[in-house]
């Protein structure tokens, strides 16, 4: 006999650094028996942040199915905290200082069914804006992939009808900011705590914390330099797509540094530059070094 399955959800946020969702496997616990499942498909999201400001009112999400197979997502609304080490938890009442956007964005359509390398776009609208007060407003868009379920009567003939087990099923899905900014931005971000933690000699991280101030959120680059003291600077980190999320002070932030790139982290100069992100000039928010010894 075998139990219904259960449906167990993960959902990666933009903000992990992924634009691409994939449905992996199907995890059965069995009586020691594994069951192999195809792939449900993958989403490619674009642009990968939504934000209203100045005259604008509405913004297209581009969707392709980049996998092998049709693939179906739900499109709704959630909303998540910020932690200080940049994690991300659901919640459904805001916090002091946090304002949601769902009330002020509507969106279409809510189901995407896509075939391989098909596209299609999701359409985002602002509105209610006379009931905006001033500062910033956040939601996420939520791409939830739906399963295929099988049909009856096409379950493995081979395996043991008798036993008892249950399937476990993980849901997949991305998660795309969407920010609606009201009234004079201003922001201000500043790095502080900057630590070395050299742990072998193949492993050495970076310690350091954001501390952001202002009516917005915050979203760049971090990118690490060596300067072994002749006045050249050689890229050894970088991690792209940070956001400190209000209402939000501080992140703080762990990163393995580059040990190929042959430099003594015993001496010199670690110069930590955090931008935002342009292929053109990219604006320098703040910079901190970090002296070596």
């Amino acid at each position: 006999m075998k139990r219904p399955g259960v449906i167990k959800k993960s959902v990666v946020p933009c903000d992990l650094h992924h634009t691409l969702i994939s449905i992996f496997i199907v995890l059965i616990i069995s009586l020691f028996t594994f069951q192999e499942v195809q792939a449900q498909g993958n989403l490619l999201i674009t642009p990968r942040r939504v934000i209203f400001e100045g005259t604008k009112r509405s913004q297209e999400l581009n969707l392709t199915n980049t996998g092998k197979d049709s693939a179906k997502f739900n499109v709704s609304i959630v909303q998540y905290r910020m932690k200080d080490n940049g994690a991300f938890e659901e919640i459904t009442v805001p916090d002091e200082g946090q304002n949601f956007a769902d009330k002020f964005i509507r969106f279409f359509p809510r189901t995407v069914t896509l075939a391989p390398n098909e596209g299609q776009v999701v359409k985002m609208q602002l509105i209610r804006t006379d009931q905006l007060k001033p500062g910033e407003y956040r939601s996420h868009v939520y791409f939830r992939a739906v399963p295929k379920q099988s049909a009856l009567g096409t379950e493995d003939k081979r395996k043991d009808s008798t036993a008892i087990g249950v399937n476990l099923i993980p849901i997949f899905g991305i998660t795309i900011p969407v920010i609606i900014r009201s009234g004079e931005p201003s922001i201000k971000v500043r790095l502080s705590d900057l630590k070395l933690n050299i742990v072998n000699d193949t492993l050495t991280r970076l310690n350091l914390t954001f501390n952001r101030s202002g009516n917005i959120s915050v979203y760049g680059d971090l990118m690490v330099e060596y300067n072994s003291g002749l006045g050249i600077f050689k890229q050894v980190g970088i991690i792209k797509g940070i956001a400190v999320y209000t209402p939000n002070s501080i992140r703080k932030l762990e990163m393995d540094l580059d040990n190929k790139a042959k430099v003594d982290y015993h001496s010199g100069t670690l110069r930590v530059t955090y931008s935002s992100q342009s292929d053109t000039k990219p604006e320098k928010y703040t910079e901190a070094e970090l002296k070596l010894q």
